[in-house]
This record gives C-alpha cells, sequence and structure tokens, in this order.
C-alpha cells in the first residue's frame, strides 16, 4: 500500500475529527488529546509502512514541529487574557513562576541525578524541560477566550494555569542553555557561567520581554488605531494576521538572540491591552484556537506513533519511577509550597498544583537541547519526557473536565452565599 493516499486520507479524517472532538467531548472526561494520542499509536503500531515519527532520528522536524505548536498556543493564551498585566493582580503568577518552578527544576533534575544515574548536563536539561506548564495540552483547565467586557475577570484558577503557562515556557530556556553549556564545556563554572548570566539570562530575557512589548505596541497601533482605515485591521477582521504577530514577535526576537517564546507571549498581552473592548480579539483568538488545534493534533498524534514504534523500547523501572514522581508528586507539592500565603483559596489552590500540565514545550525542549548539544543519554531523557507527557495527557485529561465543573459549581454556590448572586463566581475563592 502507498503511504501517500493513507496519509491524505488520515489527515482529512483528522482535520474532521479536530473540528468536531472538542464539542463532543465538552462534558466528557476524555480530552481531545487523548483521542490522538490513542490513534497515533493504533495508526503506527496497525498500518503500514508509515513515514518514521521517532523524534530521535528526526530531531530536526521535532524541534520545529514542536516549536510551531508552541509559539501559536503562546498567542492564543496571550490574547485570552483579559486582567491586565500587575504585581497584585497577576500575584498567584508570579508564584508559579519564582517559587514552584525553581522548586520543580531542582527535584526533577535531583531524581535524574540520583534515580538514574544521569550527568549534571542531562539532569539539568530533564529539569527545565518537565518544569513548564503547557500552554497547548492545557485547554480544559485554562482561558477559553477573551472576555467580552473589560471588566470582566477570569476565575483565579484558570488564569493562573493560563498565565503561568505563557511565560513558563520561555523561562526555562536559560536553564535549557545551561545544560547544552555543561554537555559541551563540563561542569566547571569559569567555562560557561560568565557568559550564561550575561546572555542566556539578562540579554535573552530582556530582548525577549522589549521586543516582544514593542512588535504588540505597533501592531497594536496598526490594528486599532492606524490613521488610514485600510490599514486598520481591526475593522476588517482578518483572523490569520494574528499568525503574522506570532511569526514577527518570534523571528525578530530570535533574530535578536532572545527568547521568543516570551516574546510571542508579551506580545500577545500588549494587542489584548491595546482596545479591550473590540471584537476582534475574538477574530484574532478564534483563528489561533483552529490552528493550534490542528498542530496538537499532528504532534500528539505523531507522538502516539513514537510510542508504539520504540520511543520507549529499553525503559527502566527508574524511568518509570521519576516520570510518575514528577507528575505525580513535585508538581503538586512545589505548586503547593509557591501558592503558600497568596491569595488563592484552597480548592483553588490544590487545582492550580496539581493540573500542572506536561505536553508539547517539554518536548521541545528535549529535542532542542539533543540538536544544539553533546548529551550521551538522549535515548533516556526522550523516555522519561514521553513517559511524562503520555501520563499528562491520560491523567490530566480524564479528571480536568469533572474537576473543573465540580470547582465551578463550588464558586457558584460560595458566590451566591456571601454576595447573594452567582455571577460573581469568578471572583470568588474557594
Amino acid at each position: 500500500m502507498e503511504p501517500g493516499p493513507v496519509l491524505y486520507a488520515g489527515a482529512g479524517v483528522a482535520t474532521l475529527a479536530a473540528a468536531l472532538l472538542p464539542r463532543l467531548l465538552a462534558r466528557a472526561p476524555v480530552s481531545m488529546p487523548m483521542v490522538f494520542l490513542a490513534a497515533g499509536a493504533l495508526a503506527f503500531g496497525v498500518i503500514g509502512p508509515l513515514p518514521d515519527p521517532d523524534p530521535v532520528e528526526h530531531g530536526g522536524i521535532a524541534t520545529h514541529l514542536t516549536e510551531l505548536c508552541v509559539i501559536v498556543s503562546l498567542m492564543g493564551a496571550g490574547l485570552a487574557l483579559n486582567r491586565p498585566v500587575g504585581r497584585r493582580r497577576w500575584g498567584t503568577t508570579w508564584r508559579l513562576l519564582g517559587i514552584t518552578m525553581p522548586l520543580s527544576m531542582l527535584a526533577v533534575g535531583t531524581l535524574g541525578w540520583a534515580v538514574l544515574g544521569l550527568g549534571a548536563a542531562a539532569s539539568v536539561l530533564l529539569g527545565a524541560a518537565l518544569a513548564p506548564t503547557d500552554p497547548v495540552l492545557a485547554n480544559e483547565v485554562q482561558v477559553a477566550e477573551p472576555a467580552e467586557h473589560p471588566e470582566a475577570d477570569e476565575d483565579e484558577a484558570r488564569f493562573a494555569l493560563t498565565s503561568e503557562a505563557g511565560l513558563n515556557d520561555g523561562l526555562a530556556f536559560p536553564f535549557t542553555y545551561a545544560a547544552v553549556a555543561i554537555s559541551l564545556v563540563g561542569v566547571a563554572p569559569g567555562e560557561w557561567l560568565p557568559h550564561w548570566l550575561a546572555v542566556d539570562v539578562l540579554w535573552r530575557l530582556a530582548a525577549g520581554v522589549g521586543i516582544g512589548a514593542l512588535v504588540g505596541w505597533l501592531l497594536g497601533k496598526l490594528f486599532f488605531a492606524a490613521p488610514r482605515q485600510d490599514f486598520r485591521l481591526a475593522e476588517h477582521a482578518e483572523g490569520f494576521v494574528a499568525l503574522a504577530a506570532t511569526f514577527l514577535a518570534y523571528g525578530v526576537t530570535e533574530l535578536a538572540e532572545g527568547y521568543g517564546f516570551i516574546a510571542v507571549f508579551v506580545c500577545a498581552c500588549v494587542i489584548r491591552s491595546a482596545e479591550r473592548r473590540s471584537d476582534y480579539h475574538h477574530v484574532l483568538h478564534e483563528y489561533v484556537e483552529q490552528v493550534e488545534r490542528m498542530l496538537t493534533v499532528a504532534v500528539v498524534f505523531l507522538l502516539g506513533g513514537a510510542v508504539a514504534t520504540g520511543l520507549l523500547a529499553g525503559i527502566t523501572w527508574g524511568e518509570v519511577l521519576v516520570a510518575a514522581v514528577a507528575l505525580f508528586v513535585v508538581r503538586p507539592v512545589a505548586g503547593l509550597l509557591g501558592l503558600l500565603g497568596g491569595g488563592t483559596g484552597p480548592r483553588e489552590r490544590t487545582v492550580i498544583a496539581v493540573f500542572g500540565v506536561r505536553g508539547v514545550g517539554s518536548l521541545f525542549y528535549i529535542a532542542y537541547a539533543v540538536q544544539e548539544g553533546g548529551f550521551v543519554e538522549v535515548d533516556a531523557l526522550w523516555r522519561v519526557a514521553a513517559l511524562v507527557v503520555v501520563g499528562s495527557i491520560v491523567v490530566h485529561g480524564v479528571s480536568a473536565t469533572p474537576v473543573m465543573a465540580m470547582l465551578d459549581r463550588v464558586r457558584e454556590r460560595t458566590a451566591r452565599k456571601r454576595h447573594g448572586d452567582p455571577d460573581q463566581a469568578s471572583r470568588t475563592h474557594v
């Protein structure tokens, strides 16, 4: 059987399913990524011959496909957020980034070194790759779309997970660069630390924030306040312009050797703040969401195929243990510690801590670092990362919908008791 017609037919079925499944599964304890993960495993395990989906053998393709999926998702996350950036308004986010993420990296890196016997470079990479909450696979627990009114507010759990996912993918990059540097020149700090601090931390972070904000400001002026009506794209409802914003922010920042992931999210937040009452944000977000869904289908389908065709071959019980602890112990504990003393209620705090979904961003960091560095434990890194992502897809996919529905019901009941108005639920901490 020729693979070409099979691929075209499969792409048609996948595209149709990507449009239908979110509606069919809206209230079911099953997520779209779960379905396509299983479909990929089934297709590559039964139908043959199909192109090899092994990310170890095709590292360049894996890097660029996951990279594209993440940046499109970051644009969608930034456009969805209605809450203006601020020290107190984003207090939960800063706690997750400043406390939970470093604790997660330290714990996972230590597990890699102590349990798996990984070297310093591979341990740092594993910690960096498995620390970020994923903006791609966490749709069920994130803000769904831009709010209709600027005074509207997202509930704390969805807001925290969305904003955290938007920023911590980029914040994992400095530590990925540190892992690459250690793999090439050794552990001795004098060989890599000064360059890492000056370039990989200070310059790249500043460039990501600065260029992302500048591109977002310029595009916001173009969309909503251009002197000529022909250039005021908000009045023409061209949704695909969201991709222009994504690629501009990412490309220009990467050319300046900054962090493009951070730039894309910052750009989206600045565009969102340019004119909060405009319906154009819905147009942009809807288009990005559709593109993101198709890219997610491709990545998760191929991941299922890779797992079915040998990505996990040679797996050890130690790797299973590390993956399980990273997903079910490290993130929840680090999340709870990071949120202690914050403004969240106990139920919200638990949901935010538990639903740190791991996904496409983790796959990107492994693929990128393996391409750039000199790691010797490549297969082990891929096995652990794939286990964590597959486990997150299944466990969080099953539990997200009922848990978030339960949290919404509790919030509505509490708002009715406290304020006599269930519409105040999003501002009620439980």
